[in-house]
């Protein structure tokens, strides 16, 4: 699926860092000095899902596959971007590509790594970040505004996107994002998001980069960002970026064993992992059986039909009719012929809505 996750932030915030341990590779060049990534790095991580662990130990399959996710390394901004400082141009349009936008911002104090604006502030950080996302938007806004003002003049659909454009012009000449603009349900609105792709429209999730010291207790520069992330609905994930790249390089028993060491439940990866599935408005449906059990990515709301044709276009085409399983149903009674035996295996035809951890089975014929 082609919907992503983009990594921004000012320079040396832990951008690569954190994508280097998402990626469980040292693919992004992390570097104490602005710009060091200049081409966007991008990798299909896994979702962390307990469930295909669960299933396995019933199937016993030859392999596990899970449901993915897009993550794109974009370069740090800067003062200046959306008129192209920095390479500004080219890393907005970068943005542009994503759905949602994982914003690392630096919340430790160390006079050995330098930060661009010279002291930690997250919100001044932020604030840079918002307002070059907003400034990119009006210029993109402010020039298909001229187009709509000619059509205007004998289109009925172009004088409605012309008037709602308007608004948000001014909304953000104001420096307000798109996102809190009161009229973005409003089908003009959307319509001009899916040509545009506003940048500050989008969904965020703010990622807290701390220090050790900083993972059990929230320090100062947490606290603050916490208490600004409510204010617009934002999730805020903490994460020491440096101790997640080393975790990545441990086994499973030996990360979960330096975690609890840590006093941490669960790696701020994974859940910064899951909650960009989650945000994207995806889930995961399951196949299982001795060759594979497998995590299958289909959007949230999608019929057995179109999840269908994620493991084949003809599953869709000639689709009859799906098997399907509830995960808590398959579970408990120890798999597939339990699962039948109980009453529990359901046939569903082509209306049917699939749900978050259906284990299915597609009867087809092309």
């Amino acid at each position: 699926m082609s919907l992503g996750v983009g990594i921004v932030g000012l320079p040396n915030v832990g951008k690569s860092t954190t994508f280097n341990a998402l990626t469980k590779a040292q693919n992004a060049e992390s570097a104490n000095y602005p710009f060091c990534t200049i081409e966007p790095n991008k990798a299909v991580v896994p979702v962390p899902d307990a469930r295909l662990f669960a299933l396995s130990q019933i199937v016993n399959p030859e392999r596990i596959q899970h449901s993915t996710i897009d993550f794109v390394d974009i370069a740090g901004l800067v003062k200046g971007a959306s008129k192209g400082e920095g390479l500004g141009n080219q890393f907005l349009s970068n943005i542009r590509e994503v759905e949602v936008i994982l914003h690392m911002v630096r919340c430790f104090e160390d006079e050995n790594v330098t930060h661009v604006e010279g002291k930690i502030d997250p919100l001044r950080d932020i604030e840079i970040i918002e307002t070059e996302l907003i400034l990119a938007d009006l210029q993109q806004l402010d020039k298909k505004i001229e187009k709509l003002t000619r059509q205007a003049k004998s289109d009925k659909e172009a004088k409605a996107q012309l008037d709602i454009a308007v608004k948000l012009s001014n909304h953000l000449d104001n420096l307000k994002p798109a996102s809190s603009f009161e009229e973005r349900e409003d089908n003009a609105f959307i319509a001009l998001n899916r040509e545009l792709r506003f940048l500050s429209a989008k969904t965020v999730i703010f990622g807290a980069n701390v220090d050790e010291g900083g993972l059990l207790e929230d320090n100062a520069h947490v606290k603050n960002l916490k208490e600004y992330a409510q204010t617009i609905n934002a999730d805020v994930i903490k994460l020491c970026a440096k101790i997640e790249e080393e975790i990545v390089a441990l086994s499973d028993e030996e990360a979960a064993e330096f975690l609890s060491e840590l006093g941490i439940k669960e790696s701020g990866l994974d859940k910064i992992v899951r909650l960009s599935f989650e945000k994207l408005g995806l889930i995961s449906y399951f196949t299982a059986g001795v060759k594979e059990v497998r995590a299958w990515t289909i959007e949230k709301g999608w019929k057995a039909p179109k999840a269908a044709s994620v493991i084949h276009n003809d599953f869709e085409k000639g689709f009859i009719r799906a098997e399907v399983i509830s995960y808590e149903d398959y579970i408990a009674n120890k798999g597939e012929n339990g699962a039948k035996e109980a009453g529990k295996m359901r046939l569903e035809g082509k209306d049917y809505i699939v749900k978050d951890g259906d284990v299915m089975h597609f009867r087809f014929n092309v």
